[in-house]
């Protein structure tokens, strides 16, 4: 398989000197275009600063991170928000979504700010709601939405422009567990249909979701396994 992101002895430092923090510690990662990886970790483990990392929303202190084979290190500030906006499809656990917008105007922002012409993000926007279920929805504003339905919309606004990787961060830690099945079927289908799903998580019941799933504890990466040989080490 192609590698898509290859991370080289990476460290994060906070507060370099007597009291560093070392939020990420000499990891080194592989991974393949198409995966579905689950990054899983408790919290203060490091997992939200390595999916930081991943999602070009910071730089580490040193160490190396190639995105498609580029140095993520050399480009420059345009460049790396380039690759957020048409390389990566984000969905946290917040949903995010402005309040005095519809479900279709929400996933219909990004578009806009990144020039898609009215006719073309409207039917992106329609078809990405379409996708998640929420077709009859779409006139519906956040409070007039279940959480479930609102992180719905979330992930219609992170694929609408179908971004080749999709980073997920606690997607899941808001909802109940009806909803956490329905988000979780459809990060599957994401990744059915050829998108790298990266899941960023603390739960071992999601996280066995994946197909591979890679455990980070004290800033370095602890396991590194495969779901489908039964949590055996690679």
């Amino acid at each position: 398989m192609e590698a898509l992101i290859t991370i080289r002895d990476m460290c994060k430092i906070y507060n370099p000197g007597e009291n560093e923090v070392r939020a990420l510690d000499h990891i080194n990662l592989t991974i393949n275009r198409g995966e579905y990886v689950a990054i899983i970790g408790q919290s203060g483990s490091g997992k939200s600063t390595l999916m930081n990392m991943l999602g070009c929303l910071d730089v580490p202190t040193s160490g190396d991170y190639y995105l498609n084979g580029s140095d993520v290190a050399s480009l420059e500030d345009d460049e790396l928000s380039d690759i957020r906006n048409h390389e990566i499809g984000f969905i946290f656990q917040g949903f995010n979504l402005i309040a005095g917008l519809t479900a279709l105007e929400n996933v219909e922002l990004p578009l806009m700010y990144r020039g898609v012409s009215k006719t073309k993000r409207e039917k992106l926007s329609i078809d990405a709601l379409n996708k998640v279920g929420l077709g009859k929805r779409m006139t519906h504003k956040p409070a007039e939405m279940s959480g479930g339905q609102q992180q719905r919309v979330a992930i219609a606004r992170a694929i609408a422009q179908a971004p080749p990787i999709i980073l997920a961060d606690e997607p899941t830690g808001n909802l109940d567990t009806h909803s956490t099945k329905e988000i979780i079927t459809i990060l599957k289908e994401l990744h059915k249909e050829g998108r790298t799903v990266i899941l960023i998580t603390h739960d071992n019941e999601i996280a066995a979701q994946a197909k591979r799933v890679v455990k980070i504890r004290d800033g370095k990466i602890e396991k590194d396994y495969s779901n489908e040989d039964e949590g055996e080490e690679q």
